[in-house]
């Protein structure tokens, strides 16, 4: 389990989370959602381990890792310009961690994570070559051969559309449960949030609105902040939210 208890953190004075508390389970995909300045990349940045929180504890598996350095911690970040290395191949690109840690994924892993992300026929192809969905498959791919003990995604979806955005969902989804890999996401998109998690923690000006599951958040918002950010968002996309919840009927009233 991973633990952040009464975190807060400035920058130059500003205050840029408040007091923030939260659990996270084993194998739990939860996805952090606010508008832009909330406060949620530097929230994915403290449990990295880029940033330190000015207080608070960080704590995974009963263990302070507050002060413990981001290369020490072992959790796995896919930042969502996909940071791939140009001059080098697919291949090249998935295997590159392993050249300091090659213990880490014996070949026949990395050819198994090769298979469940579809990237055999691409191995020898420049990054140039790759569209948007499979540049973020490779980058899924290099960060999981490294075997991360928590999965950290920056906006994974932000730059894919239609089908492709469809397919890297449900690969996410297929890594977290076929590895019980917790899964932590930063997104600005409420639909991808609500259909992409387990639960979803809902950020504004540094504090938490709510931290749900997708169903209670649609089914009762509570404050006006999540009913207006994130319901009325819905309004067009009612189809997909009664999709994900199997067409539950949904309380009346409410925006979606």
């Amino acid at each position: 389990m991973l633990k952040l208890e009464h975190i807060s953190k400035s920058f130059d004075g500003v205050n840029v989370l408040n007091d923030l508390s939260l659990e996270v389970e084993d194998g739990e995909i939860v996805s952090i959602l606010g508008p832009s300045g909330c406060g949620k990349t530097t929230l994915l940045n403290l449990i990295l381990g880029i940033t330190k929180a000015d207080q608070g504890q960080i704590i995974y598996q009963g263990k302070d890792i507050t002060e413990i350095p981001m290369e020490k911690r072992e959790f796995n970040i896919v930042f969502q310009d996909y940071a791939l290395f140009p001059n080098l191949n697919v291949y090249q690109n998935i295997v590159y961690g392993l050249r300091n840690k090659p213990n880490i994924s014996k070949t026949e892993e990395v050819d198994a994570m090769i298979d469940l992300l579809e990237l055999r026929p691409h191995l020898k192809k420049g990054i140039d070559q790759l569209s948007g969905g499979q540049k973020q498959r490779v980058a899924l791919a290099r960060t999981m051969v490294m075997k991360p003990k928590i999965l950290l995604l920056d906006e994974p979806l932000s730059a894919l559309d239609g089908v492709i955005k469809e397919s890297i969902k449900s690969k996410i989804k297929t890594i977290s449960r076929q590895f019980h890999l917790t899964t932590i996401i930063v997104t600005h998109d409420p639909e991808e949030a609500l259909t992409l998690s387990d639960r979803v923690l809902i950020i504004e000006k540094g504090k938490i609105s709510q931290y749900d599951t997708p169903l209670g958040i649609v089914n009762a918002p509570e404050n006006e902040f999540v009913e207006h950010f994130i319901l009325n968002q819905l309004i067009i996309k009612r189809d997909n939210i009664l999709t994900l919840f199997g067409n539950v009927p949904l309380e009346a009233g409410k925006a979606v």
